[in-house]
Parts: structure tokens; sequence; C-alpha cells
């Protein structure tokens, strides 16, 4: 008698819905486990720095736990300049410019007349930054001045290709911090959307972080110029102005991230006191919350500095920040390594 042919399927598709179920649940079981296993901040020496920070990011990214965000909450926003990036012996965006000056003085002879400039043409550096934040905004303003959004892409492009750091001999772009590549993605592991939030130019940072830190540009807040748009060259585009439009420091930052993010952070990350307002604006907040400070302890890896500093200056975050339950890291006693391989 011929059988159903129901009969005969029917036993076997089952016992495979009944493997793959299993297989599914191994698979799964497995898949979690390499994830839990996985070690995202290997360039950090163990000690209570490193413990306080991967805490904090599993308490908040697990639910049930009595700190934890929701990840539509979860942001950490970081400085640039000597944060993720360094900033010795002078802000590497300051170099740019003095750079770029030097090289197109010539077709500029309306530079004449700034005092700051003819510093930067005489190697007088000292000279040129004696007038403070206003003539570091003067340099770096007349190094945009005119060009579209694309001309001024490419030139800081051209720059990092062909400029190299006077004491590591480095690239600027590779003269990134190794540990902070790895809190970067292990912030993102964990469900953390990370954003720039920078003094330095939002254009200028724009060019490269995403292939330095996997960063998009729209991730990414800083000091702006105006701009315009108008025609140039037969095509519409967007034309940089040699006037200021937002400085992106002390307290810009907690402005910039309500303008631009508007919700406030769940971590921040700084170096200076020039970040002091980001992270008490922070960390002075209902819910969980963390602040970061990277001290440059390290003077045979990389400089050694905070208060007496003009540039990277630390002194009240240093001060104040451990009763404020901010995490101190130490470079020279909290990271193995500085520079990416």
């Amino acid at each position: 008698m011929k059988k159903n042919t129901f009969s005969i399927i029917a036993p076997s598709f089952l016992a495979l819905i009944i493997y793959s179920c299993q297989f599914s649940e191994n698979t799964s079981g497995n898949t979690e486990t390499e994830t839990a296993d996985i070690t995202y901040l290997e360039s950090w020496n163990d000690g209570e720095a490193r413990s306080k920070i991967e805490d904090f990011i599993r308490s908040t990214a697990s639910e049930g736990s009595s700190n934890f965000v929701p990840e539509k909450d979860r942001v950490a926003v970081f400085d640039n300049d000597g944060t993720l990036w360094g900033e010795q012996p002078m802000y590497y965006q300051l170099l740019y410019a003095v750079d770029f000056i030097k090289k197109n003085a010539a077709d500029h002879p309306e530079w004449s007349s700034s005092e700051a400039i003819q510093a930067v043409l005489n190697d007088d550096l000292s000279g040129a930054l004696a007038g403070g934040h206003q003539a570091i905004f003067e340099l770096v303003m007349v190094s945009h001045a005119g060009m579209s959004e694309d001309e001024f892409a490419q030139s800081v492009k051209t720059w990092l290709e062909t400029t190299r750091h006077p004491d590591t001999g480095k690239a600027y772009n590779e003269m990134i911090y190794q540990p902070m590549l790895e809190l970067l993605e292990f912030l993102r592991a964990n469900g953390y959307k990370t954003f720039i939030v920078s003094g330095g130019g939002i254009d200028f940072i724009r060019v490269w972080a995403e292939e330095a830190y996997d960063i998009p540009p729209y991730q990414v807040v800083g000091s702006s110029l105006k701009a315009k748009y108008e025609e140039k060259d037969g095509e519409k585009q967007v034309i940089k102005i040699p006037e200021l439009n937002f400085i992106d420091d002390k307290e810009g930052k907690p402005v910039a991230i309500h303008q631009h993010l508007g919700i406030r952070p769940t971590i921040a990350v700084g170096n200076s006191d020039g970040d002091y307002q980001m992270l008490e604006y922070t960390t002075n907040s209902p819910g969980p919350r963390l602040g970061i400070l990277i001290h440059h302890t390290d003077s045979e890896r990389e400089y050694a500095y905070d208060s007496l500093s003009a540039i990277g200056n630390l002194k009240m975050g240093l001060s104040n920040g451990p009763g404020l339950g901010w995490v101190i890291v130490d470079m020279a006693e909290d990271w193995k390594s500085i520079y990416p391989d």
C-alpha cells in the first residue's frame, strides 16, 4: 500500500526543526560567550581607572542594572586635542595654519597688515601667539578664507599626507591614541553613540575623523567660521568667510552639545580645563553619568604637562575632578602603549 507522503516527510521535517532550534540556541550561546570574552581595552593597564570605566560602561548597557541607560540615550562625547590625538608642541590645526600661511603668503599682500601673520613669516611663533586666542583665531581664519568646502578638505588632506610631527616623525593623523581608539570601540560595542566636541575647527576635524576614529562627519562638533552659499568657478558652493561663527571651548561646549546633540551625554571625556564645563554639564545631571580626564604624565613616550602648560592646561579639573567623581587617567600608569603600531 502506498504510504501518505506527508506521513513520511512530517517526522523528518519535525526532527529538522528541533535540530535547527538546538543549533541556533547553541550558536547564539557561543556568540554571546565570545562577545563577552572579547577584551576591548587591551592597551590599558589593569587598575582603578580601567576598572571604573569598564564597570560603568557595562552597567549602563546591562538591562536589570541599577545604572541601566536605554540605548537611545547612551551618548559619549570626546574632546579631540590632547584627548583623542596629541596637541604638543602646538595645536595641530594651528601648525596647519602656519604651514598654509607660509606657502600662500606671496598671493596675499593684504596679510602684510597683520602682526600675527608677519611674525609667522619671520618664524617668530612666540610673537605670533602673543595676542592670545585672538591671534590664534586670526591665523586659523586666513587658512580657511575664500575656500570652498571641497578645496579646504583637499588642502587639509594634502597637509596630512606631506607633513610630519617634529618629534615623532609620524603623520599628524597617526598621532592618535591607541587606548582611546579602544575605548571608542568598547563604547560602540555597548550601544553608545560617540561624538567629538572639540575647540578645534569643525571642518578641519571632519576631513579625517571618520578614517581615524570611525566617527562620521555628522558626529563632529567644533568651533566654526561663517560661510555663504554662492557661485564659484561656475558652480554653486559653500564658501568659507574669515569671520568667527562659534567658539566650542569652555562654556561653549555645553551650548554646542545642546544645540547639536539635543541630549545630555552619559559620558564626557577631556584632558584640559577647556573641557571642564563639558564634564560638569554631563555629570551634574540626573541618572548615571561619568566624567573622564586624560592626564598627560608620560614625558618618555609622549609629553608631561598640566597646570603650567599654555596648551592643554589642566588645573581646575585635576583639583576638583576626583571630588566630583571624575576618573583621572594617568597616561604613564594606565596606558600600556600610546600610538597605534
